[in-house]
Formats: structure tokens, C-alpha cells, sequence
């Protein structure tokens, strides 16, 4: 098998994992997308080293075992990443990533102002909340 074909195949699935990465408001749907790039990684890795053994005589295998270990570290980045969305998640109450702000103490929440002088009647008020 060509070295073109896995090739191809990882360059389509990084590009969809950055346009994911680039495009979304989901803080997991960002995440999914960080694990598209890196699974596309780990199949250049896996290919380039079965080129290159095919090459030398003598195998190291060593894309196979960057390639566990690139595993592994997807493995505790998902376990955290959702662990942190989680708790934003409880904390304010959705995981959009835009309306996310700095959680430095001092940081007051955007809304009206309450210097700002009232403006419209009671019943304008009332349907605006109900």
C-alpha cells in the first residue's frame, strides 16, 4: 500500500478536527475535535513507521510506541477536559464557549447597568419577564 493513502486520510481528519476545533461553540464538541487531530497524528505516525521499516532491516517500531503514548495522554486530556467542562457546566449553567468569561475574582457578570436610569413602564417589565 501506498505511504499516499493513510496520508491523505490524516490530512482529512486533522483539517476536520481544526475546522471543529476553529468553528465550535461546545466546549465537547471542541474536545472531539482536539481528538480527531490528535487520532490523525497517531495514523502518520503508525504509517510512517511501517514505511520506514519496510526501508531499514533493522524495526524500532518506534511511531507504534509514540503512538501509545499520544494514546495515552488523549486518554487523561479527555478525563480532564470533561471533568473542567463539567463543572463550568454546574457552575454557569452551559458550556457555550463564548459566553464563558475570565473567572478572576472582581469579574462582574454583564447585564444592565444599575446607574443607568429606568427606562419603560411596570407592564413593559413584567412581559419582559414572564
Amino acid at each position: 500500500m501506498h505511504l499516499a493513502y493513510p496520508a491523505v486520510l490524516s490530512v482529512l481528519l486533522f483539517c476536520t478536527g481544526l475546522y471543529g476545533v476553529l468553528a465550535r461553540r461546545n466546549a465537547i464538541l471542541v474536545l472531539m475535535s482536539v481528538e480527531l487531530m490528535l487520532n490523525a497524528v497517531n495514523l502518520n505516525l503508525v504509517a510512517f513507521d511501517v514505511w520506514l521499516s519496510k526501508a531499514a532491516e533493522e524495526t524500532l517500531h518506534s511511531g507504534q510506541a509514540l503512538t501509545l503514548f499520544t494514546i495515552a495522554i488523549a486518554a487523561a486530556e479527555i478525563g480532564i477536559g470533561l471533568a473542567i467542562v463539567l463543572a463550568v457546566h454546574r457552575n454557569r449553567g452551559t458550556s457555550d464557549i463564548d459566553k464563558l468569561r475570565d473567572t478572576a475574582e472582581g469579574h462582574e457578570p454583564d447585564g444592565p447597568d444599575t446607574d443607568a436610569p429606568a427606562t419603560g413602564t411596570a407592564a413593559e417589565k413584567a412581559e419582559a419577564t414572564a
